[in-house]
């Protein structure tokens, strides 16, 4: 008789918890999975799927400006946000479908409950009032949105969560933060003409990234309407009749419709019992890993949001193949966050790969820096002003290129096909070798002939 009633129990099912509980199941492990919300966690239901529909959505106002240039006519067109949002919620619905669907036909179980840790191999099922035990438990319960601001009348304010099941469109809003959701929602906004603000109490939006690509993205997004205040955050919210008043730092007074929070998000651990089994979490709340995704427990691991790695979708999706192989197949795998390819889907879009220019400069001595800012063929018919930025960071003594930092139409899916060449450690002879495929917006990356700036830093330094 089997010593456990599980030899896997995976808590959320998630992108990655759907994958380990899949994966396993397959190996013919007896497994379940616990989900106290819809299957597919938070990139399915209000994360990358929805968003990048809202964002598809929101490049027709362009694409229809653009095709006057063409000899289009494109009168009467007229935008609905309730058909948006009632089309996105079904394609959602489908997608959490297809991963039941899976991970039936894999033979693992679906509990629908909150699961909570009661010891190294119990777990408590509430909304069934009993307790199931496992040989290994995963935790896979992702990350939400955080609401950890000092302001009055912060329960006015919505988050990304609200956002994708709001029922009419706001006239107004004010996006609070610099981060990936917060640049990407407001661009959705602006472009389906709300009138937006971004504030964010940094001094630049999308921290962490290239310099120069930050600055562009703000450029571009400015020229779309969407009005950026940096060094700025809100200290209120007061909800009149008609509208929500809100009052910064230096006294400004914004008046708008919704206020949406996109600070980051944080690992969604509160209240699972990780603390009672013996589980090691850092101070943001993410549980603490080896490279192998082991917690401080031998018996329990983590993957994805909750963790205190990447969080990305893919990167999560990963760690629980690798935690799989590790448990499972008797193949200790760890995964490589190295050159992880990253997307930013805001309005222009922004891909990048390896270092920017600010990390480059403080590991190398020596770089070539090669950047275009081009006009691509569409915007010159169109009559659209706008360039798109493409850089590379080349170390100067080994020629490898270390970073493609792109901001414009397409980046994401140029990004992704760089990524290959930059993972391998192309060098910039690689990329000049390559016979450029006219006309196209990717031809620009290998015909960069000559660097616009040489950084040569001296031995003593």
């Amino acid at each position: 008789m089997p010593r456990y009633d599980y030899d896997l129990f995976v808590i959320g099912a998630g992108s990655a918890g759907v994958r380990a509980a899949r994966k396993a199941a397959e190996l013919g492990k007896r497994v379940a999975v616990a989900e106290e919300d819809r299957v597919g966690g938070t990139c399915v239901l209000r994360g990358c799927v929805p968003k990048k529909l809202f964002v598809h959505a929101s490049h027709y106002a362009e694409h229809f400006e653009d095709a006057v240039g063409f000899g289009w006519r494109v009168e009467g067109l007229r935008f609905d946000w309730p058909t948006l949002v009632h089309n996105v919620a079904g394609d959602v619905s489908w997608l959490s479908g297809v991963y039941v669907r899976n991970l039936e036909k894999a033979g693992a179980e679906i509990i629908r409950s909150r699961a909570v840790l009661a010891d190294a191999h119990t777990v408590r099922l509430l909304a069934e009032d009993r307790s199931v035990t496992a040989d290994f438990i995963l935790i896979a319960t992702g990350g939400e949105p955080n609401r950890d601001l000092p302001i009055a009348g912060l329960e006015h304010a919505i988050t990304s969560n609200e956002f994708f099941n709001l029922a009419h469109q706001p006239r107004r809003v004010l996006v609070v933060g610099g981060s990936y959701v917060a640049v990407e929602l407001a661009s959705v906004f602006a472009a389906l003409a709300t009138e937006t603000t971004l504030i964010y109490r940094g001094d630049q939006i999308l921290r962490g990234f290239d310099d120069e690509v930050r600055q562009t993205l703000r450029a571009g997004m400015e020229h779309r309407g969407v009005t950026v205040l940096t060094g700025e955050q809100p200290v209120s919210i007061a909800k009149a009749v008609d509208c929500l008043t809100v009052v910064t730092e230096s006294g400004r007074r914004i008046a708008v419709d919704e206020v949406l929070l996109a600070i980051g998000r944080r690992p969604n651990t509160r209240d699972l019992g990780l603390a009672e089994a013996g589980v090691r979490c850092d101070a943001t709340g993410a549980v603490v890993v080896d490279a192998f995704s082991k917690s401080s427990v031998d018996s329990i691991y983590a993957v994805g949001d909750v963790t205190h790695r990447l969080q990305f979708t893919p990167v999560a999706i990963r760690e629980a193949a690798a935690f799989v192989e590790t448990v499972f197949a008797d193949r200790p795998t760890a995964v490589d966050y190295d050159m992880v390819p990253n997307a930013v889907f805001s309005t222009p879009e922004v891909g990048v790969v390896g270092l920017s220019e600010e990390s480059a400069r403080a590991r190398f001595a020596a770089l070539d820096i090669y950047r275009t800012h081009v006009k691509p063929l569409p915007n010159r018919v169109a009559g659209r002003d706008e360039r798109v930025l493409i850089k590379l960071i080349v170390d100067g003594d080994s020629d490898r290129v270390l970073g493609c930092h792109i901001v414009g139409p397409f980046a994401s899916e140029l990004i992704q096909l760089v990524a290959v060449a930059v993972k391998m450690g192309a060098t910039k002879a690689d990329f000049d070798a390559v016979t450029a495929l006219h006309p196209t917006l990717a031809e620009e990356i290998v015909t960069l002939n000559r660097p616009a700036e040489r950084i040569r830093r001296a031995a003593a330094e």
